[in-house]
């Protein structure tokens, strides 16, 4: 999967913090440290190394010594003061309560004891640091489930029990499964369940919004030890694969759409490879991103969008002809 510029750049900073606390680390230890090849280190100091403050003259940039770099050591000399503690101003703080709220209402009941004390006390903390302001702040997050849904999942993962649910995938094809929940993750859109599920004896990610029904079972949940990455969507190979090439406008669909593989070209452009279940989605996403598409392969799928393209234009009848400036003369007309 494409790597999104926000999780590089938690990583980045991360990777600052840990080195101002240390003499030095290896590319091999910072590879395991962070969960990336050795070559994504070297490829992230590359980057710090000319990143820093306003100015961006050479004392201006975060520094490392370049004889230990060359050793296979990176030691950071310069941080530019990206490891001062962080300082938050009335707005930021405002934002923070509303979104910790938001976790502590629509997640709290599934979260277990530990992580929901976490939760409840950084929100005191931070409440009463902002003040006032904190009253202003109503806001509220939902599971996009039923609520006997939300109900049923919150239960499960507390008592850490199996479920029985009905699912449909992204192909509109339901089925029921016996599952042991794991943890409820989130992206920016949606809510999933990460779960075992015993149909396929294998780790799963379910949307929360396409569980039909779910149901706690009076088994315990077995445990399952989730690796690294566990919780991220990856497609698999039941899919059939497709290569879109799009310009460099198009890197949007690289970090929000799930891919096997990301390919950059000399000319700024760039190929990435998809699994499709779904042909509709398929459709959809390349109708949506058409101005940036350069490329589809296999030519079938291109056919495909095409004539979905045309019958949309289609349906227009006479309009379709016309020139977007008479539409307007006779929309005002």
């Amino acid at each position: 999967m494409a790597e999104r510029a926000s999780d590089r750049v938690v990583r980045l900073l991360g990777m600052i913090a840990f080195l101002d606390r240390h003499e030095g680390a290896s590319v091999d230890e910072l590879a395991r440290l962070f969960g990336v090849s050795n070559q994504q280190v070297m490829a992230d100091v590359d980057t710090l190394w000319v990143s820093g403050t306003p100015g961006y003259l050479p004392y201006d940039l975060i520094d490392f010594d370049f004889s230990s770099y060359q050793r296979g050591v990176v030691r950071l000399t310069e941080s530019r003061g990206m490891t001062r503690p962080l300082r938050l101003s009335a707005r930021e703080g405002v934002a923070l309560v509303a979104a910790l709220r938001a976790l502590d209402a629509g997640l709290g009941g599934a979260l277990d004891d530990e992580r929901a004390q976490v939760v409840r006390s950084a929100l005191a903390k931070l409440t009463a640091a902002v003040g006032d302001a904190a009253g202003t702040v109503d806001v509220s997050l939902t599971l996009a489930a039923a609520p006997a849904v939300a109900s049923a999942l919150a239960t499960a993962l507390r008592e850490g029990r199996r479920l029985h649910v009905r699912y449909v995938n992204a192909a509109d094809v339901a089925s029921e499964r016996e599952v042991d929940p794991i943890r409820l993750v989130t992206d920016t859109d949606r809510s999933y369940l990460l779960g075992w599920c015993h149909a396929v004896e294998g780790e799963r990610l379910f949307r929360v919004d396409r569980i039909l029904s779910a149901r706690v079972l009076d088994v315990p949940a077995e445990q399952h030890p989730v690796p690294p990455g566990g919780g991220e969507f990856v497609p698999g190979d039941d899919g059939a694969l497709v290569t879109l090439h799009l310009t460099s406008h198009g890197r949007w669909v690289a970090e929000s759409t799930p891919v096997q593989e990301v390919r950059n070209l000399p000319d700024g452009s760039f190929e990435i490879d998809l699994r499709i279940v779904s042909p509709a989605w398929l459709r959809h996403l390349v109708l949506q991103a058409a101005d940036d598409v350069l490329d589809v392969r296999p030519v079938s799928v291109a056919a495909d969008v095409a004539q979905v393209a045309r019958a949309a234009l289609a349906a227009y009848g006479p309009l379709a002809d016309l020139p977007a400036d008479a539409l307007v003369q006779d929309g005002g007309a």
